[in-house]
């Protein structure tokens, strides 16, 4: 049997690629001929074929994550990073289509302000409020359309007796970082003991306390802010800890940090995955190698 070309083989691995990230792309924009990338192929058609091709074919086909989770730490980078909304309503629009419900994307937002700060989280959340007002009437449009449960449209009001705040915080600081969670607070007494009993009374007494997300899925949202942010090292490595603690997987970590190379860049990515690769190894080393 004959070889084929090497040229030809090159441009059926392309076309391949190409096909292959065209239909991940179908299944966030939710369009069987997505032309999200249609006003950047006029000017830049390479960008756009490197998106396809690179961002979809081949990042976000790779096995080791789902379509929800794949989202929800994107919009969480993307929250984190404060600078790309166009991209951030996209991807809002895109975790309602892979099966995100508006509180979960909303939780996530919550979930921001304790990694990017209230600012950043308002402006994602002002960002959801578009799209899920255009989702809206869309809906409304389209006859026969079934409109999300109420349950998963609107997120709900929850609150914890100022009481059960701090009782609550460390059970969840415990549960989610271990034993020595408690000891990163502990060793803000003596400069800014304020900040450690907020850490333990919102970070975890009312965020992570709350219901619209369940804590692996926290924890991956908090590994994409660390990540997409660049400035958290240590946080970032706690939060890798912290998502092995509650049940997520090395590949999990490895699929996310490498999606995070198309959003908050390479060195960001590479980052994440020397801290990663830390962490890895301490957890083969045993608990008395840990922290």
């Amino acid at each position: 049997m004959t070889p084929a070309p090497a040229s030809a083989t090159s441009a059926s691995a392309a076309d391949d690629r190409y096909a292959r990230g065209l239909a991940a792309l179908s299944l966030v924009t939710g369009t069987e001929r997505p032309a999200v990338l249609d006003s950047v192929a006029e000017i830049a058609p390479d960008l756009a074929r490197f998106t396809i091709e690179f961002g979809y074919g081949d990042v976000w086909s790779q096995p080791g994550l789902t379509p929800r989770q794949r989202q929800i730490g994107t919009i969480a980078a993307l929250a984190a990073l404060g600078n790309a909304a166009p991209q951030l309503r996209f991807h809002i629009a895109g975790a309602l289509n892979v099966g995100c419900t508006r509180r979960e994307i909303v939780e996530t937002f919550i979930h921001a302000t304790v990694y990017a700060g209230f600012p950043a989280a308002l402006n994602a959340l002002a960002a959801a409020r578009e799209v899920f007002s255009a989702r809206a009437e869309s809906e409304s449009d389209a006859a026969g359309s079934e409109p999300e449960p109420e349950s998963a449209a609107v997120p709900a009001t929850e609150s914890t007796p100022a009481a059960d705040r701090y009782a609550r915080g460390i059970a969840l600081l415990q549960e989610v970082d271990g034993p020595a969670g408690p000891g990163v607070v502990d060793s803000l007494a003596d400069l800014a003991p304020d900040l450690g009993r907020f850490v333990i009374e919102y970070v975890f007494g009312d965020v992570y306390a709350r219901t619209g997300l369940d804590l692996p899925t926290r924890e991956l949202a908090s590994v994409a802010m660390c990540t997409a942010l660049g400035t958290a090292g240590p946080q970032l490595r706690v939060h890798l800890r912290a998502f092995l603690n509650v049940g997520g997987t090395r590949e999990e970590i490895v699929a996310l940090l490498t999606q995070l190379a198309g959003y908050a860049g390479f060195p960001a990515a590479l980052n994440g995955v020397t801290a990663a690769r830390e962490i890895f190894a301490e957890k083969d080393a045993g608990p008395d190698a840990a922290h």
